[in-house]
């Protein structure tokens, strides 16, 4: 009987996290406070139409509805555990790593951006390659000196500098002064 209103009890959660009563959630979306009730304790399986009502008022995707991981709420990520390191390499063939990517929200579901710290190691050759994907990224730099090639565009950023960019366009971020540089990113790709 649990898992019949996984969905129900989610609703519910979400509901009451925002601090929205049955009556604004009704308002908002348009439903009946009834429907909004059974679907919340399990005795009515909505069809999606009304499910992406409810998911709009709460602001939040319909696949938060269905997600596995209970840790729904905020995820607090402490200093000290900036341990979990992804290492990238801006270059083909590369047996060291350029990028070193501390998550910031690595327990966090549902999640429509992507916060990282990344440490920037110089580039040992002057080659790198450029690259693009669907999504947007901001980036504040916290340390050194980074350049940014957007396009045929060259930016370099300083200490509490920021570039706002459309992914989709070739770029590369890399350090500019021969510097080790740390930057805080946070990237947004569309689902």
């Amino acid at each position: 009987m649990e898992n019949k209103n996984s969905l129900g009890k989610k609703v519910q959660l979400f509901r009451e996290m925002r601090n929205l009563s049955l009556e604004e959630v009704s308002k908002r979306s348009g439903l009946c406070i009834d429907e909004i009730e059974k679907i919340e304790k399990g005795d009515l399986i909505p069809s999606l139409t009304p499910l992406i009502k409810i998911a709009r008022v709460l602001g939040t995707r319909l696949g938060s509805f269905l997600d596995d991981d209970e840790n729904l709420g905020p995820v607090v990520t402490r200093k000290e555990t900036h341990t979990s390191i992804t290492r990238f390499s801006n270059r083909d063939g590369a047996v060291s790593s350029d990028l070193d990517f501390f998550s910031l929200a690595q327990n966090k579901t549902s999640r429509h951006m992507e916060p990282f710290l990344i440490d920037i190691h110089p580039l040992s050759e002057k080659e790198y390659r450029m690259s693009s994907h669907e999504g947007e990224e901001c980036i504040y730099v916290l340390s050194g000196s980074i350049e940014v090639k957007y396009g045929s565009e060259t930016h370099v950023l300083n200490e509490g500098d920021s570039i706002y960019y459309d992914s989709i366009v070739e770029h590369h971020v890399h350090s500019a002064s021969g510097e080790a540089a740390r930057i805080l990113a946070v990237i947004y790709t569309p689902a």
